[in-house]
């Protein structure tokens, strides 16, 4: 079984839990998700199953989208819903769509974002959510990230006691904390915030439309149908600049021979998905670090055995 399933993870399951799973109803080991998902958020996930694990990196390194919901009044530990209640201040008037539009404004582009305590970010070889449930507070990395897109979804507001609801929905690169981007919306706002619901709606070219439920998959797989519903390979890399090649270059590629750089990619940095005239990818290639014009392989996806 190879390809890649885009699943629609359930909220209270962590991305982990979804692998577990996937493994004992499709009888296979090598399963491998794309980049972890809050166990209260839903939406797109996509596992890579076979051979297709050799790309979940690319998957992983795509912009995702997602629609979010932010409540504005107090803040939490873990900067969403589930957390315990850090500040609050009652919000004491309607805040104007155009002062919104202004804050989502000044948060597109390149922003810093300092990971939440409760998230799987490394500092010195520890996840700082390990360091959380100890109670120890360490030094958290800052790090750049994009915000594509940031729009208001609706212009009604939802007041429940002393606090206002909001929609919203966001385009951004990898490594953006949704719960992050919600505090911060709150603070140019000058109200302690958090989020209160998210659902990613796009993990690289993987949309819901695309998403089987682990239900669903069960039930396919019981029927002998779950291969056909699995996505080749290349749709994980379809964001990727492309290297068409011909069959005899493809014999060299697929043993692992140096390229030079066309010319149509010469401007090009990152890495590079080199295909066959029928579309399969057999490789990625990038920049080779000591000459200049030439590419080297970076993972070679089919090989002579093949």
């Amino acid at each position: 079984m190879e390809g890649i399933l885009p699943l629609y993870k359930p909220a209270g399951l962590t991305s982990h839990d979804c692998v577990f799973k996937l493994r004992k109803i499709l009888k296979t080991k090598k399963v491998g998700h794309t980049g972890t998902l809050d166990p209260d958020v839903t939406g797109v996930l996509p596992i890579c199953i076979g051979r297709a694990t050799k790309v979940a990196e690319y998957i992983t390194d795509a912009g995702k989208a997602y629609i979010g919901e932010v409540t504005i009044g107090f803040s939490t530990t873990t900067e969403d819903a589930s957390g315990e209640i850090v500040e609050q201040k009652a919000v004491d008037r309607m805040i104007p769509n155009e002062e919104i539009a202004a804050v989502f404004a000044s948060l597109t582009g390149e922003i810093e974002q300092t990971p939440p305590m409760y998230s799987a970010v490394k500092v010195n070889g520890k996840r700082l959510y390990e360091y959380a449930r100890q109670g120890i507070e360490v030094e958290r990395p800052t790090r750049k990230v994009k915000i594509y897109k940031l729009e208001l979804l609706s212009d009604e507001w939802i007041a429940e006691g002393d606090t206002l609801k909001f929609s919203f929905s966001v385009d951004c690169s990898k490594g953006t904390y949704i719960r992050t981007l919600a505090v911060m919306i709150g603070e140019k706002l000058g109200f302690p915030a958090h989020m209160s619901k998210l659902q990613r709606i796009r993990s690289a070219s993987f949309t819901l439309d695309d998403c089987l439920t682990l239900e669903e998959v069960a039930e396919k797989m019981e029927k002998g149908e779950m291969e056909q519903w699995l996505l080749p390979l290349e749709r994980a890399l379809s964001h990727l600049p492309k290297y068409a090649i011909n069959d005899k270059v493809a014999e060299k590629v697929k043993n692992g021979a140096l390229l030079r750089v066309p010319d149509e990619l010469e401007k090009t940095e990152g890495p590079i998905a080199v295909e066959t005239a029928d579309g399969g990818v057999l490789a990625i290639y990038a920049r080779h670090p000591q000459k200049q014009g030439i590419l080297k392989p970076v993972k070679v996806l089919r090989n002579e055995q093949d």
